[in-house]
């Protein structure tokens, strides 16, 4: 009866469980864009996910020297990233696979030989559940139009992020010479973060735990800052990873530009190096983002969103006076000539979340 008894509340609590995440899906609203949300050219992984519906690739050809000062060994690998990522049941969830399959070539200059690695280097499969969205109250997300400056100038309350929540599995397929002995599964947890310092500058943040419960597991952090530039379809980040194992330690830096050819379609390239000799490496890789956009809410057009703003604009439940109504009219006409001296000539552009 005990043990009868255990199960039902066992069963409770995975159906009280799956309540509440499916309760904080539907309360929470992922900040779908009407241009693509993609992790390239960085590693850094956003805290958004790209709306319910939504069908992304993102996949880069890379090239990496490696050369090491103890074991005097040179090593040149070529590889393919892939990461397909879609919006899963609602906005918040998100379903992702990564993958890189690379050929690792070494010569062994003490010994006058060479090897030869090719297989899966990582091959995983995550959900990641957006658990805090900063800009879920609309009137976050509403223009000042008294004052283009506190539209466009840094703010502390600026650094507060939206929150994302990361669980998946490794996944090691037969002998895979790059992880000897290690199970076919092993977990992986991380936290990402995502806060939107200004109008064009985006800094992500991701602090993760890899390969738990294997004899080599792995902590992990890296920091990434995104910049749109004035002409909106050109952005650039720079990135800095931190890994620490007891297989495998080191700092990376990389940095690079992205090119957006359509809402739907980016282009970009980045190079980064490491900071120690064991192995040194250089690396550069380039790649595209595409994504299938099925997402059936309708965003509500500029146009609009500025009549909601000035129709909101209230005080007391009263309408503005005649000399408040004049003082918003000058303030948008500022505002839309500081725009316009800004804008790249097109209908859409880079939107950080």
């Amino acid at each position: 009866m005990a043990s009868k008894t255990r199960g039902i509340l066992n069963e409770i609590g995975k159906f009280g469980l799956l309540a509440t995440l499916l309760a904080w899906g539907l309360a929470a609203h992922a900040q779908y864009t009407d241009v693509i949300n993609s992790n390239r050219p960085g590693k850094a992984n956003s805290a958004y996910a790209v709306g319910k519906g939504v069908v992304q690739l993102e996949s880069g050809l890379v090239y990496e020297q490696q050369d090491h000062a103890i074991l005097n060994t040179e090593s040149g690998i070529f590889g393919v990233d892939v990461a397909l990522r879609y919006g899963l049941l609602f906005e918040a969830l998100e379903l992702q696979y990564e993958g890189i399959n690379q050929n690792q070539n070494i010569t062994y200059s003490n010994l006058g030989t060479e090897a030869s690695l090719t297989d899966f280097y990582r091959n995983r499969v995550g959900l990641k559940f957006l658990i805090y969205d900063r800009y879920k109250d609309p009137e976050r997300n509403k223009p000042n139009i008294r004052s283009w400056r506190a539209n466009n100038v840094f703010q502390l309350k600026n650094l507060i992020p939206s929150v994302a929540l990361y669980g998946g599995a490794n996944f090691v397929l037969g002998d895979n010479p790059f992880y000897p002995g290690e199970p076919t599964v092993s977990p992986r947890a991380m936290v990402a973060t995502q806060s939107r310092l200004s109008p064009r500058f985006v800094l992500v943040t991701n602090i993760a735990y890899d390969r738990i419960g294997t004899d080599f597991p792995e902590w992990s952090y890296l920091v990434s800052i995104s910049h749109a530039f004035r002409n909106p379809k050109w952005s650039v980040f720079v990135e800095n990873q931190g890994i620490q194992s007891d297989r495998y330690s080191d700092v990376l830096l990389r940095s690079g530009v992205a090119y957006l050819f359509s809402p739907n379609f980016q282009a970009d390239i980045n190079l980064g190096a490491g900071f120690k000799n064991t192995p040194s490496r250089i690396f550069i890789s380039s790649g595209v983002s595409y994504r299938l956009d099925f997402h059936k809410d309708q965003l509500i057009p500029i146009e609009d969103q500025e009549k909601i703003g000035r129709n909101s604009m209230r005080r007391g439940g009263r309408k503005l006076s005649k000399a408040e109504r004049r003082s918003q009219r000058r303030a948008e006409k500022r505002n839309k000539k500081r725009e316009k001296s800004d804008d790249g000539g097109d209908d859409w552009e880079f939107n950080p979340i």
